[in-house]
């Protein structure tokens, strides 16, 4: 049976042919979103991958650079950003597997999917900023103190001393 995910590559022409290898340029349009943390590759959004696959006596050897965009927004400032993604990956696909987590040539195809997403979303910044000197929001208004850096309030008065501020107003 047939993979159906997106990231299929048939490797007929590679199989138990040591030495062999075929470049390959793989562009797929995502079906459902990538990621879930504060960055994220929507979906609609094109992934192109530049695929090296190599025959070795295991199975087929994948080398790949993965190009991408995220979006997502700024962790101190909640600007919209968009930022690009660059990653390596090299994964054997081996003809039998030994473990679970072995990625295995099924149906005389290679899945990329879990490569690809493991690389991508890994690479993704957990805490993403526009710039490295945002100032971020002001946390009493929530005022963007990039707009106004010398931006302050008046010194809030501890709800504690409250009882002593009406004792000092009589």
């Amino acid at each position: 049976m047939a993979t159906a995910s997106q990231f299929g590559v048939q490797v007929h022409d590679l199989m138990h042919r040591p030495g062999n290898m075929r470049s390959v340029e793989l562009d797929v349009t995502l079906n459902e979103v990538m990621g879930d943390g504060a960055m994220t590759i929507p979906s609609g959004a094109v992934i192109e991958t530049d695929l090296k696959l190599e025959s070795v006596h295991e199975g087929i050897l994948a080398t790949g650079e993965v190009f991408a965009t995220a979006v997502g927004e700024c962790s101190r400032c909640l600007d919209e950003l968009k930022t690009p993604v660059e990653v390596d990956f090299q994964e054997l696909f081996a003809y039998s597997g030994t473990e679970e987590d072995d990625f295995t040539v099924s149906d005389e195809q290679i899945d990329l999917e879990p490569v690809i997403r493991d690389a991508i979303v890994l690479s993704l910044p957990f805490q993403p900023v526009c710039s490295e000197d945002c100032l971020g929001l002001c946390p009493d208004c929530g005022l963007k103190l990039a707009e106004n850096p010398d931006h302050v309030h008046e010194q809030r008065v501890d709800s504690r001393w409250t009882e002593l501020l009406k004792f000092k107003e009589e």
